[in-house]
């Protein structure tokens, strides 16, 4: 009897991320993904459990690729500088608000994925426990980065200065970069990078007091 096929699970999100960039989130069925790689129904439940778990997969894997780029990318910039701690953090802003633009390039049906299909959309879907204790994991792992950036700043991590530097790396990228349905180019990140920088020329406001009172100088 002939060896059954070796399916690669990368080559399963891979057609999944196609199908979701040419027809939309609706377009990713078992069937359907079983037409674009030759693997079974049955293979395909068992490797994913439902299609929310295909789906929650392929979005995870996308997001996982996302952040580990923009974290590579800070992490160059505050390992390899030597300037003042102010300057370094406003490159490290920089280069994680770019990182859109950068992914776009470098994973362009990645990136779509995660345009087109909303986290919160997967979270009301049939996911698999684990997919969607993955998927709820993700914020920690952005507001940390956040809070090493704004601490890289302006040594503090509290709300206002977290939100500035979350404006900075979420809302403009956003607004400039990812309602576009081209990859970025190189006019349109020069745009943005002059955007954060005008941004961070202001201090955040001030850290608000602690509660039962504080101590002058506190933050």
């Amino acid at each position: 009897m002939p060896r059954p096929r070796i399916h690669d699970l990368d080559e399963v999100l891979d057609a999944t991320e196609r199908l979701v960039v040419e027809g939309g989130a609706s377009a990713v069925t078992l069937r359907a993904v079983a037409a674009a790689t030759g693997m079974s129904n049955g293979a395909l439940y068992h490797a994913f459990g439902s299609r929310g778990g295909l789906v929650g997969r392929a979005w995870l894997r996308a997001a996982h690729r996302f952040l580990d780029l923009q974290h590579a990318s800070v992490d160059e910039v505050l390992g390899s500088a030597s300037a003042p701690a102010r300057a370094v953090g406003v490159e490290a802003v920089v280069a994680a608000a770019d990182t859109p633009a950068a992914f776009a390039a470098l994973f362009p049906e990645s990136s779509r994925l995660l345009l087109t299909v909303r986290r919160d959309e997967l979270l009301g879907s049939d996911l698999p426990e684990d997919v969607a204790a993955e998927l709820s994991r993700l914020d920690s792992v952005l507001v940390a980065l956040l809070v090493r950036l704004s601490r890289t700043l302006w040594g503090r991590g509290d709300a206002r200065a977290v939100a500035v530097v979350e404006d900075c790396v979420v809302g403009l990228p956003t607004g400039l970069l990812l309602r576009r349905r081209h990859v970025p180019d190189t006019a349109l990140r020069q745009r943005l990078e002059a955007a954060v920088r005008a941004v961070l020329t202001l201090d955040p406001p001030p850290a608000p007091p602690r509660r039962g009172g504080h101590t002058k100088g506190s933050r």
